[in-house]
């Protein structure tokens, strides 16, 4: 599957995209990321890709050309021989739909995902109502630009792709039936745990004496070191969290 982003701030990626997983899911060619920086599809010598809103207002909104000729640039570009490829465009917005793992799984039967990242005041709205197939939202607040968005997208999608993890089974365990995401509750060793104590030795403070108190131990569920499989997914389903 590939990935493009378009953004006025390239760099952002650089670290982010080179670790871990996603480095190796790269590296194995199973997702391709393609950064396109916006201001290399606008013409004139200072690169512009914002102008004033109108109507007036405060801020600068990114203008509809350049993220036009970018999107038209990607879509030329073919991921596969064949024809018959599926594309979709999103653009990140807080008045987007929220994005979720349902979204996610949906997200990574496609051939490519085209990113546009917001700036500034926000995005010509000629983009959402006609370039963009989806407008998303990771959340309810306001960031300062789509990029962070961009990542969490596609570090959600990269590990629905099969081989991204290694292990399949590693999703087959955690995917419901209505492909919603499962959430457990995980320990591991040691089974016991206890905290560094503070100093043992007695304060004074207006003439009353106060101790300080001893740690608890800190302990892994009893069922989980029980061997007893069956009780241990009974145990998971009950404290499992949907997402």
């Amino acid at each position: 599957m590939r990935f493009d982003i378009i953004t006025i701030f390239p760099e952002i990626f650089d670290s982010y995209f080179k670790e871990s997983i996603l480095k190796r899911a790269q590296d194995k060619k199973l997702i391709k990321i393609g950064i396109h920086n916006l201001r290399d599809f606008t013409s004139g010598r200072h690169k512009t890709v914002d102008d004033k809103p109108y109507g007036g207002g405060i801020g600068m909104v990114i203008k509809i050309e350049p993220i036009y000729k970018a999107v038209q640039f990607i879509k030329s570009q073919k991921v596969r021989k064949s024809e018959s490829q599926k594309v979709k465009v999103i653009l990140f917005t807080p008045r987007g739909k929220k994005f979720n793992q349902q979204m996610a799984y949906k997200f990574s039967k496609l051939d490519q995902l085209i990113m546009i990242c917001g700036r500034y005041e926000g995005v010509d709205e000629r983009v959402a109502k006609y370039i963009a197939d989806e407008e998303i939202s990771i959340g309810d607040y306001v960031l300062m630009g789509g990029e962070i968005p961009a990542m969490a997208a596609i570090e959600t999608v990269s590990r629905l792709i099969r081989g991204v993890l290694g292990k399949p089974e590693l999703l087959k365990q955690r995917i419901s039936k209505d492909k919603k995401f499962v959430e457990y509750e995980d320990y591991t060793r040691p089974p016991k745990f206890l905290p560094s104590p503070a100093p043992n030795f007695s304060k004074i403070w207006a003439g009353k004496k106060f101790w300080r108190a001893r740690p608890k131990v800190w302990r892994v569920p009893k069922v989980l070191l029980s061997g007893d499989h069956k009780k241990i997914e009974e145990w998971r389903k009950k404290h499992g969290k949907s997402i």
